[in-house]
């Protein structure tokens, strides 16, 4: 069965940076683009980044945009983001997610990892 294990969260500083990686098991990762999204409390779970099933494409909303970095390795099994200059409203659970038809996710989500930026 598919499994999406997200690891890497944890409480940081504003202006800080975190690594958050994303295990991937129980399908053929190398052919499917993959994203990683966020929620935050009292709020609806956005998309922060897009790859490519190759990693030669990647996308990303303004909100984060130049500030995080998504990237996998084929070999692994796994989906990274790099996520510098934090924020205050970075705060959310992150979570990853095959991207299925209509750049919907196409799984259940995992238990996401929590990344608190805070002073």
């Amino acid at each position: 069965q598919v499994q999406l294990v997200e690891s890497g969260g944890g409480l940081v500083q504003p202006g800080g940076s975190l690594r958050l990686s994303c295990a991937a098991s129980g399908f053929a990762f190398s052919s499917y683009a993959m994203s990683w999204y966020r929620q935050a409390p009292g709020k609806e779970r956005e998309m922060v980044a897009r790859i490519t099933n190759t990693g030669g494409s990647t996308n990303y909303p303004d909100s984060v945009k130049g500030r995080f970095t998504i990237s996998r390795d084929n070999a692994k099994n796994t989906v990274y983001l790099q996520m510098n200059s934090l924020k205050p409203e970075d705060t959310a659970v992150y979570y990853c997610n095959r991207v299925g038809p209509l750049s919907r996710p196409l799984d259940s989500w995992g238990k996401g990892t929590l990344v608190t930026v805070s002073s």
